[in-house]
């Protein structure tokens, strides 16, 4: 019986692997890939919610301008604010009447934000005619 021969450690066939500066290296590419995803992740969310209260805005000031239409208002040439639920928020809104050279029409300029202080979300100029 022939006997068999076990591997000198010089012939030992060697095993696949990474070494651990090879696992660092692979682990700081992974964050730093991660970090910009989120970033724009991040920046992609707050351009959508901004698109949001603007949209919002933009229809309340609409609203605001069909309503005198439907209820033929004829303002007075004035400045008027208020505050306005909708949406789940409260949103300040400013319509400042103008007369025109034209006696039977009216400017109304609508400015509607989110807060009291802050800038605005939309600016709707539309125009009321005086009915017979």
């Amino acid at each position: 019986m022939a006997r068999s021969k076990s591997p000198s450690p010089m012939s030992r066939p060697t095993q696949g692997g990474f070494t651990l500066a090879e696992v660092l290296v692979a682990l700081a590419v992974l964050a730093i890939a991660m970090a910009a995803i989120l970033g724009v992740v991040s920046q992609s969310v707050h351009t959508t919610v901004a698109l949001r209260d603007r949209t919002q805005a933009m229809w309340l000031a609409q609203d605001r301008l069909t309503l005198h239409q439907l209820q033929r208002d004829w303002p007075a040439a004035d400045t008027t604010s208020g505050v306005t639920e909708a949406y789940g928020r409260e949103w300040y809104w400013r319509e400042q009447v103008s007369t025109l050279p034209q006696t039977d029409l009216r400017s109304v300029a609508i400015d509607i934000r989110a807060a009291e202080n802050k800038e605005n979300l939309a600016h709707l100029v539309g125009y009321l005619r005086k009915q017979p």
